[in-house]
């Protein structure tokens, strides 16, 4: 049987942040910040979320299931793996487990405090780094957008396929 070895975690960006190298300058007007979830094969895909404020139980599920299907679809088992966050252990996503494991998709945890072994965090500090450095974004919807087109740039460059997940939403794109 084929085996899919997929990253994922969650990310926090700041939004009426400015990203210049490795600093972090705020503006006065603080907004709400943009999460993305994702989950990462490297050189083959990344498949990611984006949500207004933090990712929620709801949104992670949603997410997770989408990879399940996606496993199920193919018959090729994916590992996701991921970091010891709340939302990752929590007893409502745990309720899932088995259902997920019985489509093929299984939850690897990373030891805490070991985020740095997981590679999508690479791919994070590119996202903030190679794409948005150095720009302001006057609202969540502007900060929305740039991700949205560094993540679809990262993709074309490394060559590999990226699909966003829309939340309270059916479809993927």
């Amino acid at each position: 049987m084929n085996q899919g070895f997929v990253f994922g975690v969650n990310q926090a960006i700041p939004i009426t942040s400015e990203v210049s190298k490795n600093v972090w300058s705020f503006t006065l007007r603080r907004g709400r910040r943009l999460s993305i979830i994702g989950f990462l094969q490297p050189l083959i895909s990344f498949v990611y979320g984006l949500v207004i404020g933090g990712v929620n139980r709801k949104s992670y599920i949603q997410i997770m299931e989408v990879e399940a299907l996606e496993a199920e679809k193919t018959g090729r088992t994916r590992v996701i793996v991921q970091d010891n966050g709340p939302i990752h252990r929590c007893h409502e996503v745990q309720k899932f487990w088995s259902k997920w494991e019985s489509m093929g998709l299984y939850i690897f945890f990373l030891p805490k405090y070991c985020s740095e072994m997981n590679p999508i965090e690479l791919e994070w500090k590119h996202l903030k780094k190679d794409e948005l450095s150095g720009q302001t974004f006057d609202d969540e919807l502007d900060l929305a957008y740039a991700v949205i087109n560094g993540v679809q740039a990262r993709g074309e460059r490394g060559n590999y396929s990226t699909q966003r997940v829309k939340f309270n939403s059916n479809s993927t794109t």
